[in-house]
């Protein structure tokens, strides 16, 4: 008999199973000689601050519908992806292997360290900056922050607005740190970072 999905191991190809595969085109090579050491969480809505339309899918995977909102016109023809989507539910979804460089940073920086495409898991959030997160969003991402920690070399957990500051304010004020930082086990606590950091 096939094995369960119980004794399956959690990871497979860099896809972790237990969320919601929906491949994106938006993807490419890390580095030959990157190391993935770095976790950057994001947040995201369309349009912002509405929720549970899936247009957040659907705009990582190119399908989205420009025309439907008159706020997709600022980002008509945009091509980007994350890892991990967390919506507010706590629904996990999965976009990039981990393996793969996501398009999700942009210019950046972390500790002198330039593109962090290369060697960062990018994880978005549903929320809007300066607006709260859900509890079920924290454990969530407290849990897929552990998972990946255990099978990539993580040594930091940060935001977009500190790998890249003054551009991007993201999670924002309403992401509480302190928080997520309760939600981890106490051995995978000093991982978070959340200070500026482009040099």
């Amino acid at each position: 008999m096939p094995p369960t999905t119980e004794t399956q191991p959690p990871w497979q190809g860099g896809w972790y199973r237990a969320a919601q595969a929906q491949p994106s085109a938006n993807f490419g090579p890390r580095p030959a000689d990157a190391r993935i050491s770095l976790i950057v969480v994001h947040s995201i809505s369309l349009p912002p601050g509405i929720y549970g339309t899936g247009h957040v899918q659907a705009l990582f995977t190119n399908q989205l519908d420009w025309d439907a909102h008159p706020y997709f016109q600022q980002i008509r023809g945009l091509e980007v992806s994350a890892h991990f989507y967390i919506q507010r539910d706590g629904a996990l979804w999965q976009f990039v292997s981990t393996h793969d460089r996501a398009w999700h940073a942009g210019a950046s920086a972390w500790r002198g360290r330039p593109n962090c495409n290369d060697y960062s898991i990018g994880i978005e959030l549903e929320g809007l900056e300066g607006q709260f997160f859900e509890a079920a969003q924290y454990e969530q991402l407290a849990a897929l922050c552990q998972t990946i920690a255990a099978h990539h070399p993580i040594d930091a957990i940060t935001g977009h607005e500190h790998i890249a500051p003054g551009r991007k304010f993201d999670p924002g004020s309403g992401f509480d740190w302190d928080l997520f930082i309760q939600r981890l086990d106490p051995s995978s606590r000093h991982l978070v970072q959340p200070e500026s950091s482009s040099t």
